[in-house]
């Protein structure tokens, strides 16, 4: 007789069923943020307890974001240490566009996998898959640093990046557009962009050797062009822009800790479209790209790059809950709050995190 024991939250239902030596997980509802450490807490359990091979069952799963895909690369990892391995069965489409975009499809196999719909929603509209892929933008790119940096392939680059100029878009107030401009082989290059137009907006910065874009992966310095009519410092280009009804851009430099490699690009048919509000969060998901592609030029050993992201992602969640607590506010606030304090500080997220988590131990607060 198979042994089946469930758990459960508010927002998640795990199912365990042990059939002789096989091992299915069902899950129901949505796994994000909050409810991910319970799919964790179970799958270590069930792993330490020596099985080697495992079938999740995302049939109805009805929401995934980062945190979701951090419990598969872990435990995909540590089956795949074993000599096992981990399959994925009846993935929804939205599910399995996640994991198509940001590759983890890779470290996995699928039993019965939709992947034509998968690949169809991968051409919908940029609306669309922002729709689907998350609604906490802030928190979902750091997440994706993660994921994206135990893998240093161009594909995969490419697609994390496509991914942030996704998030950007929808998250950005006023932009009409994102793309993200990146050297390589000593020339630069469009790599990501949300719609034909950005794409077009970058190729004019190329052809003419000018504009925004081009400036800020040159110098490594943020250009806020509040007004295209204005605008007196790139003749070629500026014509063009406004030829095809863009009226204000906003690029931010993409840094690796050697130099300016890039650019992240945000374009509004609107004028005066960017504040001071668009331009931190630009700031922060060109933070965040940056730390893609600089990952993507390490060669350190994936297996350790991968546990300590984990590890980073545990304390970033734990510290951005503090934050919540303590604030009263939203999940996006308390990422922003965390990334902004963090470069102040002039520390990096995960050691920011690690100190207000450490500030609600009782020795820290002197209790």
């Amino acid at each position: 007789m198979p042994r089946v024991t469930t758990v459960h939250s508010s927002e998640l239902a795990v199912e365990v069923c042990i059939d002789g030596g096989r091992l299915a997980v069902a899950v129901r509802g949505e796994i994000d943020m909050e409810s991910a450490p319970l799919l964790r807490t179970v799958m270590r359990g069930l792993i330490d307890g020596g099985h080697k091979t495992a079938v999740l069952d995302f049939e109805n799963v009805s929401f995934m974001d980062a945190a979701g895909i951090g419990v598969i690369v872990e435990a995909a990892g540590r089956l795949t240490a074993a000599g096992g391995s981990l399959a994925i069965r009846s993935a929804p489409p939205m599910t399995l566009l996640v994991l198509q975009i940001t590759r983890v499809s890779e470290l996995v196999q699928f039993e019965n996998p939709d992947l034509a719909v998968a690949h169809a929603a991968v051409d919908q509209t940029v609306e669309d898959a922002a729709a689907m892929i998350g609604r906490e933008p802030v928190a979902i790119v750091s997440d994706l640093v993660k994921v994206g940096s135990m893998v240093t392939a161009t594909a995969l680059v490419d697609r994390a990046l496509q991914l942030v100029t996704v998030l950007a878009k929808a998250a950005i107030d006023g932009a009409d557009g994102v793309s993200v401009s990146l050297e390589r082989h000593e020339r630069i290059s469009t790599v990501a962009w949300s719609n034909d137009t950005v794409l077009q907006m970058d190729l004019h910065q190329y052809q003419t050797g000018e504009g925004p874009c081009v400036d800020a992966a040159n110098t490594g310095r943020g250009f806020h062009i509040d007004s295209l009519a204005d605008e007196d410092r790139w003749p070629a280009f500026v014509p063009r822009a406004m030829e095809e009804g863009i009226a204000s851009i906003l690029s931010t430099p993409l840094t690796t800790p050697a130099r300016s490699v890039g650019a992240l690009n945000i374009y509004s048919n609107s004028e005066g479209a960017f504040g001071e509000p668009q331009m931190t969060l630009a700031g922060l998901f060109a933070e965040q790209a940056s730390g893609i592609i600089t990952a993507s030029l390490t060669d350190q050993d994936a297996g350790t790059r991968l546990a300590q992201a984990l590890v980073d992602r545990e304390v970033i969640a734990q510290a951005q809950g503090v934050l919540m607590g303590r604030n009263h506010v939203s999940a996006v606030d308390a990422a922003g709050q965390l990334f902004s304090a963090a470069r102040a500080a002039e520390l990096t997220v995960s050691q920011y995190a690690a100190n207000v988590v450490a500030s609600t131990e009782p020795e820290a607060s002197g209790e």
